[in-house]
């Protein structure tokens, strides 16, 4: 009865029925899906899952979206076999839950991923993408990692910003207008967010970034709806799939 009440905020869109186009690898300790293009190519992008993990096939259907142009995309499992949040899950554990898989914590799986990048794909060149706690977890590694050269964060909470924060590479955030998740009250509360941490990026960063809202959009609206969902949806789902693709390309 929970859930009938209070769903899962995150539970929005399609789980899509997607087979993919890569495989799956082991990558030290991690499982990870990876799609390589028909060409050799030097650039490769991490895609960092949402709550619903590394096996959920939207997620594959955006890394293979990346391979088609012209990338190598990985998709690792960041949760390191604990398991991901399914939405029969009862909403009124999902905080204690999210506690023990800290978006800020993954520098160490990073770094594996990074290295299996350079030595077995060829990756000179690589970017970072990343939805919901995934997108939280692009904005830490933007603040904190030096060897990454560019990142989009997709809806992800806002929480590792402070008065000093500074950005070291270009960083594309892109935000739902009507999304409950991130506190745009709520949708006001969450505007309020995302134009201070506006604020916070024109005061202290030097590299590029945009901060973009997509009008009338919910959370996950990038991989989470079909594009044939509805008129009035398609056009935004089409645009933030293409603005991310763009900026990969302008800084990769």
């Amino acid at each position: 009865m929970a859930n009938e009440l209070r769903p899962c905020p995150c539970d929005i869109g399609d789980r899509f029925d997607y087979g993919g186009r890569g495989q799956e690898v082991q990558v030290e300790h991690i499982k990870a899906y990876v799609s390589k293009p028909s060409t050799s190519t030097d650039k490769a992008v991490i895609v960092i899952h949402d709550v619903f993990g590394w096996e959920l096939p939207n997620t594959r259907y955006i890394a293979d979206m990346l391979t088609a142009n012209g990338y190598v995309a990985i998709c690792p499992d960041f949760f390191v076999g604990q398991e991901a949040w399914k939405p029969s899950n009862e909403w009124a554990t999902f905080y204690d839950w999210v506690k023990t898989r800290d978006a800020g914590k993954i520098d160490k799986e990073v770094d594996v991923v990074m290295k299996y990048l350079k030595e077995h794909c060829g990756a000179k060149n690589i970017g970072v993408i990343g939805f919901c706690w995934g997108g939280a977890a692009v904005q830490h590694l933007m603040l904190k990692n030096p060897h990454l050269k560019t990142g989009v964060s997709l809806y992800g909470v806002i929480k590792f910003f402070d008065d000093k924060s500074s950005l070291l590479h270009p960083t594309f955030f892109i935000f739902a207008e009507k999304d409950e998740v991130i506190p745009l009250e709520q949708m006001v509360r969450s505007l309020l967010q995302v134009t201070m941490l506006e604020q916070k990026l024109k005061q202290n960063t030097k590299v590029d970034y945009e901060v973009k809202i997509y009008p009338g959009q919910t959370h996950g609206f990038v991989h989470r709806k079909k594009e044939n969902i509805n008129p009035q949806d398609k056009p935004y789902i089409e645009e933030g799939r293409r603005d991310m693709i763009n900026w990969l390309n302008k800084y990769m």
